[in-house]
């Protein structure tokens, strides 16, 4: 299987997470690792996208150092291979690991050291990174120097770069300056768009040059626009289980995943956060099948799509 939307600090074991924690002397609100599993997971009353990424907010205070990045990416391999996973692109935000003072540039390392070793024991697993850079105020510095980043390392374990975060309270469109950027510094991207946004913010990512769209299921609601991304076979980074607890579409409306791939959309599978959204790629796949009738003729599509819109060589 080939999975191109897998975040790095959703996608920690919970028992690590406890370790580190201990290690590093950061307080937990829980007794044990099986506690933590809980609150590292969405709540089944998610709101909105925005509490969703209030699950990020512990993992990313173990991995602040470069020994806890090693471990988790080369666990994150682990996990993933054991999934049947032997093509993964998994992304992280180096700019929300500097907080102990080490540069975007060191954390890269680090979580490549991690991915070396992982593919060490996971020989059959071809995996690259993704640097997303961050929706949000005052962070036009942070992002530049990740594109400065994803650059320096482009082609060797760094593939592309992203866009991630609050999409509805920073709009696309704000960030037209730093695509520029990466534009002229050749760094293929995907943006996250068409989740918590509407199509418009799809639009903006083709108009910025997005050769991919993170999620982009909201372009349901774009016919126009469903028409544009199957003639340009733009693939979408599509996460069922995710989209369903972020409450990207009202309560009561079916997801329409299988909508947009019987439109010739170039739909692929993907968990978006494995621990987060407690689901794995067989276990998002079987979700198709099971419940919006999925052939496998039809998951075997989507893995082409996957494939052929992979930024890894």
């Amino acid at each position: 299987m080939t999975e191109l939307h897998v975040h790095l600090d959703g996608s920690m074991r919970p028992v690590s997470v406890w370790e580190m924690a201990a290690a590093q002397g950061t307080a937990l609100p829980v007794q044990n690792a099986e506690q933590l599993a809980e609150i590292l997971q969405a709540p089944a009353d998610c709101a909105d996208l925005n509490e969703y990424l209030k699950c990020f907010d512990l993992p990313l205070t173990v991995l602040q150092e470069p020994e806890s990045l090693i471990q988790a990416m080369k666990e994150l391999v682990q996990d993933m291979s054991a999934d049947g996973v032997t093509v993964g692109e998994i992304r992280f935000a180096p700019q929300l690991h500097t907080e102990e003072g080490y540069t975007q540039p060191e954390i890269v390392q680090a979580a490549l050291e991690g991915l070396r070793q992982g593919k060490v024991l996971c020989p059959n697993f071809h995996g690259s990174l993704i640097l997303c850079c961050m929706r949000g105020q005052d962070n036009r510095k942070a992002n530049e120097e990740t594109l400065q980043t994803a650059s320096a390392f482009l082609g060797s374990g760094v593939c592309a770069a992203d866009l991630a975060g609050a999409e509805a309270l920073f709009p696309t469109c704000a960030f037209e300056d730093l695509f520029a950027m990466a534009r002229r510094m050749d760094i293929p991207f995907t943006i996250h768009a068409g989740e918590a946004a509407g199509p418009e913010s799809i639009r903006d990512a083709l108009r910025l040059g997005a050769r991919r769209i993170g999620h982009g299921v909201r372009a349901i609601e774009d016919p126009a626009l469903c028409a544009e991304l199957a003639r340009q076979k733009i693939p979408l980074e599509v996460c069922v289980t995710s989209n369903l607890q972020t409450r990207a579409f009202p309560e009561g409306t079916v997801h329409p995943v299988k909508k947009l791939f019987d439109m010739g959309i170039h739909v692929t599978v993907n968990t978006d956060n494995r621990t987060v959204s407690h689901t794995t790629m067989t276990q998002e796949r079987r979700l198709l099948a099971d419940s919006f009738g999925f052939t496998d003729e039809e998951l075997n599509i989507m893995e082409e799509y996957a494939r052929e819109g992979r930024f890894l060589s």
